[in-house]
């Protein structure tokens, strides 16, 4: 029975060619992306002292404030742009070199990017530093949308959720080793920032040592190449086991269910009636992602640090510590998903964030009362900030390779991360505005955004934990309004049209 095959499927040991295969993929892709969204704040004076040189030697006159801070907005927010065009040829990349293919392919980019980025000041050309900036954006785009497709697909169904955790963990921990990366001991210096960049080669050099030796998606092989023998062998590594004969037929069953097209376009997964609501799902999903204010937190701690009376040397030290805390939050997350499911991981996220952007807000504005206000301020951020990793920071990427069966499942990743890229994007050019016009209040907007996710999730999300991709689809059948028996005719209809 259902019940037996889950306590045999619970039992089994998760092997090391699995946890290699996930560990190596996520170092080169996830890793590399949480890395770049600190790296550049530590550098930032000696980049922006650089840019003026530069620009004096060129012109013969020192460049003028509003073209540095035009240039420097540029350097950071092409990051996102780039973001944008991976994620819009990620699809592609994928159909043609598969999951595997296109990480490994993807490292090339990274390694142009940390050239361009690390040899920039020795070519006193700054077109080079924002260039180098667009092309580790493709880098993440690409990341984001093969390695989460890459992650759910090689995991047994009993440990995917944690398996694509380490999407998560392996971006927060990006994130934190910029930051210890950046101390003004280590990288940090205006002799070294060239090495900060030049550090974006190693872990996709190390990825490329070990990938090529471990097997592609085994779904991809089979649905979509259609080589039984390449999937057979892929499903006995990352299982460790001879006998793979179960899960190969539950492959072919959802390839079966799906017709002859392997793969839908972006338009077809629009108008399809089959995945509205997953698709409305995943977009509302990565908005909240976006918009829940984690990036608006980063830009605030440097301020509260300093108003709760923290000297300026001691800041570096005390921002390492909100890194630390993402880091470990999103590994506890990991260890506990498939206990408690995604579905109580995101609300208990989001509305955590609620909870604490209010108590943040009222602090914010008593900070000046008494001394002690501003450590309250610092334990909320952090409080946000584990809330965030503990369910909303990697749980949407989980989703969209959960929601989606196999031939939508690349043009939903493309959807989810133009929404990604673009909600980012706007957010960095809006978030000044919002702040100045609310100032201290300016979290109450992101709460409001909390909540309504929360509400929205609790209300339509299926939980997905130990259920196979077909389970999931069933889920939205009666929502998406189509009977089990129309719900296959309308699947031929799709692929027929």
């Amino acid at each position: 029975s259902d019940k037996s095959q889950n306590r045999k499927s619970k039992k089994k040991p998760v092997t090391a060619c699995l946890l290699t295969a996930a560990f190596f993929s996520a170092l080169g892709s996830s890793f590399l992306y949480g890395y770049n969204l600190s790296v550049v704040n530590a550098p930032a004076v000696y980049i922006k002292a650089f840019y003026n040189k530069t620009w004096t030697e060129r012109y013969g006159q020192p460049i003028g404030t509003e073209t540095a801070t035009l240039l420097w907005s540029v350097t950071v927010s092409i990051f996102s742009i780039g973001g944008l065009l991976g994620a819009w040829s990620a699809s592609l990349i994928i159909g043609i070199l598969g999951r595997k293919g296109t990480l490994l392919v993807n490292n090339s980019f990274a390694i142009v990017a940390a050239l361009l980025l690390s040899l920039g000041e020795t070519a006193k050309s700054f077109e080079m530093l924002i260039i180098g900036r667009l092309v580790m954006g493709v880098d993440s785009g690409i990341a984001l949308s093969a390695l989460p497709m890459y992650l759910g697909e090689i995991s047994p169904r009993h440990i995917r959720g944690s398996i694509g955790q380490l999407n998560s963990i392996l971006i927060c921990l990006g994130v934190f080793v910029g930051q210890v990366l950046g101390m003004p001991e280590l990288l940090g210096q205006e002799s070294r920032w060239n090495f900060l960049f030049a550090f974006l080669a190693v872990p996709a050099l190390l990825q490329l040592c070990v990938l090529p030796f471990l097997p592609e998606s085994p779904r991809y092989l089979l649905i979509e190449k259609r080589d039984d023998a390449g999937a057979k062998k892929a499903f006995q590594r990352f299982l460790g086991k001879k006998d793979v004969t179960c899960e190969l037929e539950d492959v072919l069953k959802e390839g079966q269910a799906l017709g002859n097209q392997s793969t839908v376009t972006v338009l077809q997964l629009l108008k399809s009636r089959n995945v509205r609501w997953q698709l409305i799902t995943i977009v509302i999903t990565m908005v909240c992602y976006q918009l829940c204010g984690l990036n608006a937190i980063w830009y605030y701690t440097h301020r509260i640090f300093k108003a709760a009376g923290f000297s300026d040397s001691i800041i570096p030290y005390i921002t390492l510590s909100t890194g630390a805390v993402e880091t470990l939050a999103a590994i506890a997350s990991g260890i506990v998903i498939e206990r408690t499911g995604r579905k109580i991981l995101l609300i208990f996220g989001f509305s955590s964030m609620a909870v604490f952007f209010g108590l943040l807000t009222v602090f914010l504005n008593f900070q000046d009362s008494t001394p002690w206000i501003p450590y309250l301020s610092y334990v909320c951020i952090l409080a946000v900030i584990a809330s965030f990793c503990s369910g909303p920071g990697g749980i949407p990427f989980i989703l969209t390779s959960e929601l989606f069966e196999q031939s939508y499942r690349r043009p939903a990743f493309m959807i989810a991360g133009t929404v990604n890229w673009l909600s980012n994007f706007a957010l960095g050019l809006l978030f000044p505005f919002i702040q100045e016009g609310l100032q201290s209040n300016a979290f109450l907007f992101f709460l409001v955004i909390c909540v309504l996710g929360s509400i929205y999730l609790f209300m339509i999300l299926p939980e997905t934990k130990n259920k196979t991709f077909m389970e999931i689809s069933q889920n939205f059948i009666k929502l998406n309004n189509i009977s089990a028996s129309n719900s296959q005719h309308l699947k031929l209809t799709v692929y027929e049209g």
